[in-house]
């Protein structure tokens, strides 16, 4: 059990080494799961060492999501009691929003250019087609609308009642991935699944 005199001495770099590395996700960011198949196989057949082997158990998306995400929606949970909820979920706000920028200029870079229809291209099937259920509802040369009706981040963090924290972990990365791959592109929502709407509607506007 936490002791609260040392967890709220925690500051921001404390607190950050005690998140799982795999903690912050979103669109784009999902490891393992980003990998092609052959890219699987070719890291499974350079293992050597027995803790490097194939995972014999098979699991499903959403068991892997929920193993991946369980420890740290208990340590957040946990966090909010003895630090308060607000301080809590704006800080991961925050976090979320400038590893998401990074990461959007770390996409940039891998691109071939950071146009607007290079980055939309991102959600383009088969993209997360094991992990989201979607629809293209607008694409134009400056408008990109996409409608998800089913996330896996969302099922997760719902079923652990932690919908708030997904929110700030996960969703709020949104509105920076674009802006960090081109300040000219901007994403528009006022809908997600994570905060109990039907969907999420996910616009992207060209403003150059």
């Amino acid at each position: 059990m936490l002791k609260k005199t040392s967890v709220k001495k925690l500051d921001r770099r404390q607190f950050l080494k005690i998140m799982p590395a795999c903690s912050l996700m979103c669109l784009g960011t999902g490891g393992v799961m980003a990998l092609t198949p052959s890219e699987k196989t070719s890291s499974l057949q350079e293992a050597k060492h027995k803790f490097d082997q194939e995972f014999k158990r098979k699991l499903t998306y959403k068991q892997i999501f929920n193993l991946q995400y369980r420890e740290f929606i208990q340590l957040t949970k946990a966090l909010e009691e003895e630090m308060g909820k607000e301080k809590i979920l704006e800080f991961l706000k925050k976090y979320t929003y400038e590893k998401m920028l990074k990461f959007g200029e770390e996409h940039a870079k891998r691109s071939p250019n950071n146009s607007f229809q290079t980055y939309v291209s991102t959600f383009r099937p088969p993209r997360y087609d094991d992990t989201l259920t979607k629809e293209i509802v607008e694409d134009t040369e400056k408008a990109f609308e996409l409608k998800v009706t089913e996330c896996i981040w969302s099922t997760v963090f719902r079923e652990a009642k932690a919908g708030d924290i997904g929110y700030a972990s996960i969703c709020y990365g949104d509105y920076a991935w674009p802006k960090g791959f081109n300040p000219k592109i901007k994403m528009i929502r006022d809908k997600t699944l994570m905060q109990g709407h039907e969907c999420c509607n996910h616009r992207y506007v060209w403003e150059g």
